[in-house]
């Protein structure tokens, strides 16, 4: 007893020089002076309450991207090694897969037409083609396909004429953002293209332009509101200014509501028109000045031919389940005599055959 009692006087004499000090929340409020000279990097918002405090809250960590983005990613690195063979299992892929490996392919300056039309989906609303090598074969083919287009981006692409813009309008009722020009031969096909997006009344009966309805229009633009075209000409505004007045050119962004309606983020010109689509996207997947030029070796006459990507995947299926077959035929008869054991064990017959046949066999044996 004495030794346990010393044993304890011993820690209470060790602890009596320790300190506790109680754990104190963080402080919320923060002098403004302070704070910007302490942390430049924090984010925060005025104080309601007291002028002279900001609210502290710490910078926010980057969200990981989500695997699907990660895969594109992979995908995109290598789009140039099985762009020609696209058509092949295009079909595999949802629409939303899809507009973002189109997405990738403009960016990685691979769009053309074929890539276009083994890709388009009737259920996409927008379709960026800026800066591609498609002609108006291949978006007359969408406009077909994709008729509820909603935002249409044909900036920089010198092999649009007005015959497939006229299509777009001819087929997309619902099209509402249009955004052309950026290069001389797009600057000339957006002034051709003036003519079109005026509406052809049929019926002149109402006061104003905001009384008419869709259905008195005949044809046009019907739905037209927003006309991206950065470098416009004076003649071109005030012809759609005066005979398009619903039509709003080049739209800022602005906190208010722009004669009663939004801007919407499709419409400005500073963001690109697919940015949401590859936003969780790794830019460096397209990032190709940075890229590794690669060196192509002359061919030998003597090498057998090169094996086309989708026959590599093909073959790699082929080698993956012949490796799995065995073990899927050990797991099924591993499951068949389980099966068979508990048969026997919980069903009153089985059991009872099973011991006669047992009783039998140790009869012949003795």
């Amino acid at each position: 007893m004495e030794k346990g009692k010393s044993v304890v006087a011993e820690l209470a004499a060790s602890l009596s020089d320790v300190r506790v000090t109680p754990r104190q929340k963080p402080k919320t409020l923060l002098p403004a002076a302070s704070f910007s000279s302490q942390c430049p990097r924090c984010c925060y918002t005025p104080c309601s309450r007291d002028p002279g405090y900001l609210y502290y809250s710490p910078s926010k960590k980057a969200k990981p991207r989500k695997l699907v983005s990660l895969c594109l990613g992979t995908l995109g690195q290598h789009l140039e090694d099985i762009i020609s063979d696209i058509s092949e299992f295009s079909a595999f892929f949802p629409p939303h897969i899809k507009l973002a490996i189109l997405s990738i392919a403009r960016r990685r300056r691979l769009l053309n037409d074929e890539v276009l039309t083994s890709l388009a989906e009737s259920t996409w609303e927008i379709l960026d083609l800026s800066g591609s090598d498609v002609t108006d074969v291949a978006l007359a083919t969408v406009a077909n396909v994709c008729t509820n287009l909603r935002a249409v981006d044909i900036s920089r692409c010198e092999k649009i004429t007005a015959a497939g813009v006229s299509e777009i309008l001819c087929h997309c009722p619902s099209l509402e953002i249009l955004r052309c020009g950026g290069c001389p031969r797009s600057e000339f096909t957006a002034r051709r293209c003036v003519h079109l997006l005026k509406p052809k009344l049929n019926a002149l009966e109402e006061d104003s332009w905001e009384e008419l309805d869709t259905v008195d229009i005949g044809g046009g633009a019907v739905s037209l509101r927003w006309l991206v075209w950065p470098k416009i000409d004076d003649n071109s505004k005030a012809t759609l200014a005066e005979e398009c007045p619903r039509v709003t050119v080049n739209p800022q962004p602005s906190p208010f509501d722009l004669c009663g309606s939004k801007v919407p983020r499709e419409a400005l010109a500073s963001i690109p028109l697919d940015h949401s689509i590859v936003e969780d996207i790794d830019p460096k997947t397209w990032a190709v000045s940075a890229a590794p030029q690669r060196t192509v070796a002359p061919p030998n006459p003597n090498a057998p031919p090169e094996i086309p990507i989708a026959e590599r995947f093909r073959l790699a299926y082929v080698e993956r389940e012949a490796r799995l077959a065995p073990k899927r035929a050990k797991r099924e008869r591993q499951q068949r005599r389980r099966a068979e054991r508990e048969y026997v064990m919980y069903d009153i017959n089985a059991r009872s055959i099973a011991l006669a046949a047992q009783a039998s066999r140790n009869l012949r044996k003795s």
